[in-house]
């Protein structure tokens, strides 16, 4: 019998077609566990930011200013509230918005949740580990290392789900110019992590305390910023800012230029050659700046629905802190004499430009992909952004002033700038919290389902492709 005969003979029946109701209700569980999943970071995420984080950080500035001197704090106080901010912090909603976005996961891919949960629990334990043994010095010298390790392994499940997405995918054979930039930002990553494991293994058989070395510590910190957040904020400002703030679409070459110098300078300044490093750094963040077209007169209205009109305002002032972040870097490589220029110029880097930019684009995103909820509060939005400014500003100049000796009633006004940054994530974390928990979820209606039905005979793969997407 030949095959088309054996074929005929024994017939396989195709599976069943999915009715309407049942495709919408597998879309909706699907959208309700990436949910679940972004909001279990973002909740870490502000719990890090908070207590670990904030808390601390305003502990050692009001021992710095009651006795006028960075030393008579301990380096691994300052060093486990650095790590609880960009790691506990940052790199939860990084992951989190991560794992929301990426289309395997989107597809239902089996397994692919089980991952992104394990990925959660190895970085959250792994960033509580390394500021418990950083705080409380307990058997600090395993608990370094394999803090370090939690956190490199979560980081590569991370990287192994993102990495299956391909261009082809989404419909396109190249990735976009803004993809790049990101995908760079996780390479700065992965040199941090793997910076980090190094630099944990060596004070663990080394070390006389659970610290970093001045100088390791110096150049992990400037690979950190401008290796790691800087980039990652500038991908997802060229995906985003035209349409959040009406403009032009980003200067493609520019951008690409920008990456390359940033990197060249970061590199240069790694090995010692700060001044001309820095001023390189200053250059990357000018062609960042033209490429999204920051400063330029939006050609569209800003897209404020659901959020303070005020959102525009503080994604520029964002950059302006950025811009003082470089020349402030490459003051202190010539002018510091106490660490209070090199303080000042990464405050403005890490407050002024990221933080600002994740309460400005976090408030903006996040409750649309936690369920497609609305803020809920404008008002806290715009206060939590003012205070943190003026906490910044304060911050910033009363560090200087004070750090380098040229005004003492600025040690008296640090501890002030230290609770006004502390209100404004309150209440940042307030709003948050109040959006997911009081906050009605708007999922796929049912009116829909007629359009999900169409999508009923594409592969599960293409369902979402099919599909209306989040608008933000």
């Amino acid at each position: 019998m030949s095959f088309r005969e054996t074929a005929a003979a024994y017939p396989v029946s195709a599976p069943p077609a999915l009715s309407p109701a049942e495709v919408f209700a597998q879309v909706r569980d699907r959208e309700e566990s990436l949910s679940r999943l972004l909001m279990a970071f973002v909740c870490s995420g502000l719990f890090f930011m908070l207590f670990p984080g904030t808390f601390l950080g305003v502990w050692n500035l009001l021992q710095i200013s009651g006795r006028e001197s960075v030393a008579s704090i301990s380096p691994a106080w300052l060093q486990a509230h650095g790590h609880a901010q960009v790691f506990g912090w940052v790199g939860s909603f990084i992951l989190g918005i991560g794992f929301y976005s990426i289309p395997k996961l989107r597809g239902g891919a089996r397994g692919s949740f089980g991952g992104a949960w394990l990925c959660w629990v190895l970085w959250t334990v792994g960033a509580a580990m390394r500021w418990a043994a950083n705080v409380y010095s307990w058997q600090w010298r395993v608990l370094l290392p394999l803090s370090a390790s939690l956190e490199l392994i979560a980081f590569l499940i991370f990287f192994r789900a993102v990495s299956g997405h391909r261009a082809q995918e989404s419909g396109k054979q190249r990735l976009e110019p803004w993809i790049w930039v990101v995908v760079s930002a996780s390479t700065g990553l992965f040199l941090v992590l793997l910076t980090n494991l190094v630099g944990c293994f060596n004070v663990a058989l080394r070390g006389s305390t659970p610290a970093f070395t001045h100088v390791f510590d110096q150049r992990y910190l400037a690979l950190l910023a401008w290796g790691f957040l800087v980039p990652f904020v500038w991908g997802f400002s060229a995906k985003w800012m035209a349409v959040f703030l009406g403009l032009k679409t980003p200067r493609t070459k520019f951008l690409i230029a920008a990456l390359a110098t940033n990197w060249i300078g970061l590199a240069i300044a790694l090995f010692g050659l700060v001044f001309a490093g820095g001023f390189l750094l200053i250059l990357g963040t000018g062609l960042a700046i033209a490429a999204i077209r920051v400063f330029e007169p939006a050609i569209n209205e800003p897209k404020t629905r659901g959020v303070h009109t005020s959102f525009p305002v503080f994604i520029r002032m964002a950059y302006v802190w950025l811009v003082v972040a470089g020349v402030l870097g490459v003051a202190a490589s010539r002018w510091d004499t106490s660490g209070g220029i090199w303080g000042a110029s990464r405050h403005a880097l890490t407050v002024g430009f990221v933080s600002i930019m994740i309460l400005s684009v976090g408030q903006r995103v996040l409750p649309a992909f936690a369920g497609m909820r609305i803020l809920w509060s404008t008002q806290l939005m715009f206060l939590a952004g003012f205070l943190l400014t003026l906490g910044c500003a304060t911050r910033v100049v009363c560090e200087v002033l004070a750090y380098q000796g040229y005004a003492t009633w600025a040690w008296r006004v640090l501890p002030v700038s230290a609770l006004t940054e502390l209100s404004a994530l309150t209440l940042f974390a307030i709003n948050m919290m109040g959006t997911f928990i009081l906050q009605p979820t708007h999922s796929v209606k049912e009116p829909m389902v007629a359009r999900i039905a169409e999508a009923a005979w594409y592969p599960k793969s293409e369902w979402t492709t099919a599909l209306p997407r989040n608008k933000l």
